[in-house]
Order: structure tokens, then C-alpha cells, then sequence
């Protein structure tokens, strides 16, 4: 395979796909094992910078990670010579882990700017984090990079239907999540009666 023939659709559309599938997928895991929820309303440092779980923004995060993965899929396309050769999944993986997580330009938490920049969480916040981190960008790079080398069907049907459920998620959490906020009728009726 000549990795300088992909096309850019081709590797976009796959970077995109997975970054929402494992995005999601790790982010309900690490939720749970690392009780985020908990930590960010016992931990004053979260607390102060980062919103409640909760939060319709929040809840509403993996419907904005195809955007995050059409970024990575140009940059992937920018660099396909390299990333999609044989083992080129180390390769892109070690970016990943490089400029995404330990150099970001910004001080996220994680990064050597965040160590620099950030107060300690007393909880442990960063680790679990980092952890996570960790393995979303592993299998994301090890995904693509598979996905877009051997491009079967049965992995196009599978992660096209995980990349649906991923969205459909919190779609119809944050739908439900306003039909229980608008007011109802009342016990006698009345739809102007919400108590």
C-alpha cells in the first residue's frame, strides 16, 4: 500500500469516526472507574475550572468530537507518508502523545505547562486523566491506522454503527433531559398547573 495515494476523504472520515467511537467509549469507562463525577464535586481546584458532569455542555461533549476528529483526520492526511507506512501507528501514536498530551501549547492538565501552571488536585484527578488519555489515543491511532491500511467491511459496518450509537447517546440523554424540565400539567389538568 502506498500511503501517499490515500485520499483525504478516505483518512478524515476514518480519524473522525474513530476519534468519536473512542472517545466515548473510553470517556464511559474512565467516568466510571475513576468516579468523576465524585472528583470534580469534592475536589476545589476541578470545581473552580471545570463544569458539573451534569452539565448540558458536558453531556453534550461526543457531539462535538467528529469536529475534533475531521481536525485530526487533516493533520493524519498531512502526515500519511509516515503514520500509515508499515508500524506507522507508533509513530502516530508518540505524536499524539507528544503534542497532544505532555506539549500541549496550553497548561492542560497532564501537560508539562500543567505541572508548571496548575495546582495539584488533592483528589488524584491527573493521573486517572492521564490514564485515559493514554489509552484513547492509543487506540485511536492504532484503529485509524489499521482501519485505514485494511479497510474492510465488516470494520466500516461495525465503527459506523458505534459512531451512531456515540452520538445518538447523548442526544437522547440531553432530549430527555429537557422534556423533564419543561413544565407539565398539573395534577388537576391545568397545563398552566406544574406543581
Amino acid at each position: 500500500m502506498n500511503p501517499h495515494a490515500l485520499g483525504f476523504w478516505s483518512v478524515a472520515l476514518r480519524a473522525m469516526i474513530v476519534h468519536t467511537v473512542t472517545y466515548t467509549g473510553i470517556g464511559m469507562i474512565a467516568f466510571s472507574l475513576f468516579r468523576y463525577g465524585h472528583a470534580i464535586r469534592e475536589d476545589p481546584v476541578r470545581q473552580a475550572s471545570m463544569r458539573p458532569t451534569d452539565h448540558p455542555l458536558v453531556m453534550a461533549g461526543p457531539l462535538f468530537q467528529p469536529l475534533r476528529g475531521a481536525l485530526f483526520g487533516v493533520a493524519f492526511y498531512l502526515l500519511r507518508d509516515v503514520i500509515f507506512a508499515p508500524g506507522g501507528w507508533w509513530a502516530l501514536w508518540l505524536t499524539l502523545v507528544i503534542v497532544g498530551v505532555l506539549s500541549t501549547f496550553a497548561p492542560a492538565a497532564s501537560s508539562i505547562e500543567g505541572l508548571i501552571y496548575l495546582k495539584p488536585s488533592p483528589t488524584g484527578f491527573l493521573w486517572g486523566g492521564l490514564l485515559e488519555i493514554l489509552t484513547q489515543s492509543l487506540l485511536l491511532a492504532v484503529v485509524t491506522y489499521l482501519w485505514v491500511r485494511h479497510p474492510a467491511a465488516w470494520a466500516s459496518w461495525l465503527l459506523g454503527t458505534l459512531f451512531v450509537l456515540a452520538l445518538l447517546m447523548p442526544a437522547l440523554g440531553l432530549a430527555t433531559r429537557a422534556s423533564r424540565s419543561r413544565p407539565g400539567p398539573g395534577p388537576d389538568g391545568d397545563p398552566g398547573d406544574a406543581t
